[in-house]
């Protein structure tokens, strides 16, 4: 079942097939040597640290004398796996490139894995905190568990799952019923520890009692999944897909999609699983780090064959057979949208530890990689998110026994540069400066459109034919970043689609967990941590007069010591003491169902929200009083 009100289908990407979203760089603009200019600028602040500063160097003089527009400064010291797809895109936005960090702060800050640095006090940075941790397999599993327990129909795109060890005893104890009430059922489950990445430790089973326990789910915990046996095949092959999603902005939440992504083939013909082949990864995991080691793996120039494509020619050979690809991509974006609400409120959670309100700090955006199969129903289902993918543009060759060899992959590269620039066009802190000139120019009055109104009508016509090439463009009601970036000279329109706020009508019902983690961070008192206390919680409960003669204040205590002590010993951090966020959200629920017993659940949480926004309104109204008196 869908949101109310129809989503809006984006168009197939397939006609944009032949003409990929990446570009190539820039023509280099005439400058003087390196040896000139630094003698012609004599010395300055810029030393070691800095090296290899500049992509692109000049003397900050347009031709005629004009000043040019300073330029976005990166830090990419920490870029890592993404550097050289991060070096093209600088090149072609001719932003300039700090490779060994820089003594001033710079606009953005391309880290390689996670949010780690405490000394950035302003720009941007590409990760969030806490993102790493919150899309481990165990903690997305939550996530979206509790978003099940909400909306089951709206939620259904995720496999069955259950968490090891704790859940061990339910999950062989579940099992057991469905067989005995379906004696023909015979399920494949697939086991996948928490902390694995590019395919390590998972294995398939057929039973629960099949489970490994070499080294001890207790050093290693996972998630063991329903195994989807009826994928859709492309040339006899199972594929899966990665698609890049671009978290600008937290609060107010913001997500693009990018048009194009990477399927990932298998390198041996699928079979539905059997006690024969359940050992056969090259047929059933999709990995490309696992399948890159096949005999069968095929390297390709062109985007349309081998064993890594674009997800655009699989849409576009879809489409030559039928298929509605709009509803196919309609589907994704609902998915990856209701995903990344199930993500949030516990992500604010550990945005405000890392990045408490009222002190400074960088802005954070982030790319994801979510991967996604196809079933051959043409559902989407999705089967994990990254928040590192891999942004390497190029494979090993072996050209001799043990001897490699970096080279291109234009697949990767058609992809991934155009992901990198233009996310870092959206981020353009520079951009963002203009649009708040503007506004603040015309006192709110008038919107940044105000600019390309007066622009020629020879430039409206191009705005008016950058609109167009957007994927499924609706009617403008605003001079949106993707109509300012195509007018950016020689660089193509971009290839993130912004999908919310765009859909936040069809998806806000969905969001009540956002606001219980807004009463959850509220109440959690010293900056900087993740755990409410039991003062905490009990101010809670007396701020939101949720306790009466049914509910006494000792009966609190014994719901706070009993949901904190259980929790803490799944394993949650130990770091801290007190109530962590999935305990409170258990304890929210246990709140709203005792008060609203008649109601659903959702309704039951919805109203429980109200009554405490209520009150803690009026208690706000009070403090404000007495503040002015």
């Amino acid at each position: 079942m869908e949101p109310p009100g129809a989503l809006p289908r984006p168009r197939s990407p397939a006609p944009e097939a032949a003409e990929p979203p990446g570009s190539p760089a820039l023509p280099a603009e005439e400058h003087p040597p390196a040896a000139q200019e630094a003698k012609r600028r004599g010395p300055g602040p810029q030393g070691p640290a800095e090296c290899g500063a500049r992509v692109g160097a000049g003397d900050g003089r347009e031709p005629g004398g004009r000043a040019r527009r300073p330029r976005v400064t990166v830090d990419s010291s920490k870029a890592k796996t993404s550097l050289e797809a991060l070096k093209i895109s600088l090149r072609q936005l001719r932003w300039k490139e700090f490779p060994c960090g820089r003594r001033l702060p710079c606009d953005i800050y391309w880290h390689g894995v996670s949010f780690h640095d405490n000394d950035i006090f302003s720009g941007q940075v590409n990760k969030f905190p806490g993102m790493t941790e919150m899309v481990r397999k165990i903690t997305l599993s939550r996530a979206v568990r509790t978003m099940q327990y909400l909306f089951p129909l709206e939620y259904n795109f995720y496999p069955r799952s259950w968490i090891l060890p704790d859940e061990s005893s339910f999950f062989e104890k579940e099992i057991r019923m469905m067989k005995d009430r379906d004696p023909s059922w015979k399920p494949t489950f697939i086991v996948k520890p928490d902390g694995g990445c590019q395919g390590d430790g998972i294995y398939l089973i057929k039973d629960p009692s099949d489970i490994r326990l070499t080294g001890g789910l207790q050093s290693r915990p996972a998630v063991v999944q329903e195994y989807i046996c009826k994928p859709l095949l492309v040339d006899k092959l199972k594929f899966d897909i990665r698609l890049y999603v671009l978290l600008k902005s937290l609060e107010p939440l913001e997500i693009y999609i990018a048009k194009d992504g990477l399927s990932r083939f298998c390198t041996e013909p699928y079979q539905e699983p059997t006690l024969k082949n359940l050992h056969q990864v090259f047929m059933h995991l999709t990995n490309y780090s696992l399948n890159i080691h096949s005999g069968n793996f095929i390297h390709s120039d062109n985007a349309n064959t081998g064993s890594k494509r674009t997800f655009s020619s699989i849409l576009c050979r879809l489409s030559s057979k039928g298929v509605d690809v709009k509803k196919v991509w309609s589907d994704i974006i609902s998915l990856v949208i209701k995903t990344i609400i199930a993500l949030t409120p516990e992500l604010k959670v550990y945005y405000q530890s890392d990045i408490p309100s009222g002190k400074p700090g960088p802005t954070c955006f982030q790319i994801l990689g979510f991967d996604i199969l196809l079933m051959k129903n043409l559902k989407p289902m999705l089967l994990e998110v990254n928040a590192n993918p891999s942004m390497r543009i190029e494979h090993e060759k072996e050209l001799s026994p043990g001897v490699f060899e970096n080279v291109p992959s234009p697949v990767d590269e058609e992809v991934k540069v155009a992901v990198i620039r233009d996310t870092l066009r959206l981020v353009d802190p520079h951009k963002q400066k203009k649009k708040d000139y503007w506004i603040l120019q015309e006192h709110g009055y008038y919107k940044t459109s105000f600019f390309f109104f007066c622009c020629s009508s020879q430039t409206l016509e191009h705005v008016s034919d950058a609109k167009e090439e957007l994927l499924d463009a609706g009617p403008p009601e605003r001079l949106d970043h993707d109509v300012s970036t195509a007018l950016e000279a020689g660089l193509p329109s971009l290839c993130l689609k912004q999908v919310f706020p765009k859909y936040a009508k069809q998806f806000n019902y969905l969001r009540l967990v956002d606001r219980v983690a807004a009463l959850f961070i509220r109440f959690l008192g010293v900056k900087g941590t993740t755990k409410l206390g039991p003062t905490g919680f009990r101010t809670f409960i007396r701020n939101c007069k949720l306790s009466n003669s049914n509910f006494s204040m000792a009966s609190v205590d014994i719901l706070y010591i009993d949901i904190t002590r259980r929790w803490n010993s799944m394993g949650i951090d130990h770091k801290e003491s007190g109530m962590c966020w999935q305990a409170f959200v258990e304890a929210f629920f246990f709140l709203a169902q005792k008060k609203y017993k008649s109601l659903p659940l959702p309704e039951q949480v919805a109203s429980l929200i109200d009554f405490c926004e209520y009150h803690l309104a009026v208690l706000d109204e009070k403090r404000l009083v007495c503040g002015r008196g």
